[in-house]
């Protein structure tokens, strides 16, 4: 089978952490090196591959398939060129800044014939895994109502400075945003409409650092919340359908157990503590059911896989530029509900 050589756009921690490995891991794929602009790193841990001085440089070498991983603010920039120059792309999320550039990048990536793949690795998380097989396994009957969150208690600014300066990409609305909005549109398909509260609550933040938002389809709602004021967990997702309701808590262990350095591995990762297990109380052949239900473990490996034979065979993308364009349409109704205080029309 095809071989394909990869590079990283930057190797800090997204690089370092969730593409490198698993580029590593995988058969297929051949990891070349990283632009480095300023700290030489990626020949600590891969010895073999090239620390580029440029994207010039890296664009002029052998090279299918880019992973774009810099500050959203200059994904539109970098992804262009990166598909101007006749590579496939992989871009991290948040797409770019607004829905006119996700449409222009999706519009040449289709005029080059060329595969254009956002990073929306959370689908492979254990607990959204869990919680779309409950779905479509239909326990909880006619969906009615869920909320995903993504909380978490910080109150200090991210000393990464990108995150924390008034620019286009900055904001819990396109960090922790596009996540769960990504999972909703995923399991629930585009909604019609959009209410949204975003509001900054951190002392000195110049940045949204609170959403709340309200995507509207015509049988059921479904609630998107993340902060950094939740030091008491709650269940990250709720989801209640007419015949009982399935709660789960965020449980993931991918990032944690890679940043300790630890790879990757085909079998036996991604697995939950068994306490970490949800709840799904519901009517089982006619009777009620309350008990909590075995976690699906999770694996990153199962995007880079997908998106290898999406390049080989031409296969849709694990998570398609269109796909990637409405979360960035629901992310643009929701600055625009939140500033002018009323529901946003999507279709």
């Amino acid at each position: 089978m095809q071989k394909l050589k990869a590079a990283l756009l930057s190797y800090g921690l997204s690089g370092k952490v969730f593409h490198a490995p698993f580029l590593e891991l995988h058969p297929r794929f051949e990891l070349t090196g990283s632009w480095e602009r300023s700290k030489k790193l990626i020949q600590q841990d891969y010895p073999n591959v090239k620390s580029y001085a440029s994207l010039e440089e890296l664009l002029q070498d052998d090279v299918d398939l880019v992973v774009v991983n810099t500050p959203v603010e200059t994904h539109y920039e970098y992804a262009k060129k990166v598909l101007e120059a006749g590579k496939h792309a992989l871009v991290e999320k948040a797409f770019t800044t607004n829905a006119t550039e996700a449409k222009a990048l999706r519009d040449l990536a289709k005029a080059k014939g060329l595969k254009l793949c956002v990073y929306q690795n959370r689908r492979w998380d254990s607990d959204f895994k869990t919680v779309k097989e409950v779905v479509d396994e239909n326990l909880l009957g006619d969906i009615v109502e869920a909320e995903f969150r993504f909380d978490r208690y910080n109150p200090s600014l991210s000393p990464k400075t990108h995150k924390e300066t008034q620019n286009a990409g900055a904001g819990v609305l396109k960090d922790l945003g596009p996540h769960i909005i990504d999972q909703a549109v995923h399991l629930f398909g585009y909604p019609d409409s959009v209410f949204a509260d975003i509001r900054i609550t951190r002392n000195n933040s110049l940045v949204d650092d609170l959403i709340d938002i309200l995507l509207y389809y015509p049988d059921k709602r479904v609630k998107i919340r993340a902060g950094f004021f939740f030091r008491e967990a709650v269940p990250s997702y709720a989801v209640h359908g007419t015949k009982g309701s399935f709660l789960k808590s965020r449980g993931d262990i991918q990032e944690d157990v890679l940043r300790t350095g630890q790879k990757p591995t085909l079998e036996g990762w991604g697995i939950e503590p068994e306490e970490k297990a949800g709840i799904l109380h519901t009517e089982k052949n006619g009777e009620v059911f309350r008990g909590h239900i075995p976690t699906r473990p999770g694996n990153y490996y199962g995007l880079f896989d997908a998106l290898y034979h999406s390049i080989t065979e031409g296969k849709p993308e694990p998570v398609t530029a269109d796909e990637a364009l409405q979360v960035m349409k629901i992310i643009d109704a929701a600055l625009l509900s939140s500033k002018e205080k009323k529901v946003i029309q999507l279709k």
